[in-house]
């Protein structure tokens, strides 16, 4: 039972985290343990849904709900005119599959919501990143192996 209590603690502690830095989705991967945390977008200001946690040898996910201490306000200055492709992690970015691959798209590259044009790695994990939007790249706003933060903008599409 002390195990367990102790897997609770842990996962509070990262459910803490996410709302500190406003994550929506953690995945941990430490040796053979393997945790996911994913809160659900706002439905309305200042009400966050609620946050699934599931550990190996734990059981069922345990249901946290969460509240957010302030809504998200329209990012300042955003170019009305094209959508970003933000990173949904911290990382380092890879525009290529390998170091001797061409890279997953260019400027002008044609895109479509299941379009992988980047990978993040993250605790060694390569993070495939999709567009999620359909249109065409006009602007890389990250280089490639630098560092990437939590919604830093990675490109910038123009909508179809």
């Amino acid at each position: 039972m002390a195990d367990k209590d102790a897997d609770v603690q842990k996962i509070k502690e990262l459910i803490r985290i996410m709302k500190e830095n406003d994550l929506v989705k953690i995945d941990i991967r430490h040796g053979e343990d393997y945790i996911s945390l994913q809160r659900a977008q706002p439905q309305q200001p200042g009400i966050m849904g609620p946050v699934l946690a599931s550990l190996p040898g734990v059981g069922s996910p345990i249901v946290v709900p969460q509240t957010s201490s302030g809504g998200h306000a329209g990012a300042p200055g955003k170019r009305e005119e094209l959508l970003e492709i933000k990173s949904p992690i911290v990382g380092t970015l890879y525009v290529a599959p390998s170091p001797d691959s061409e890279p997953f798209v260019d400027i002008g590259s044609h895109v479509d919501p299941q379009t992988v044009v980047c990978i993040v790695e993250a605790m060694k994990v390569m993070n495939e990143i999709k567009a999620e939007v359909s249109g065409t790249i006009m602007e890389k706003a990250a280089a490639n192996g630098q560092a990437v933060e939590y919604g830093q903008i990675l490109f910038r599409v123009r909508p179809d």
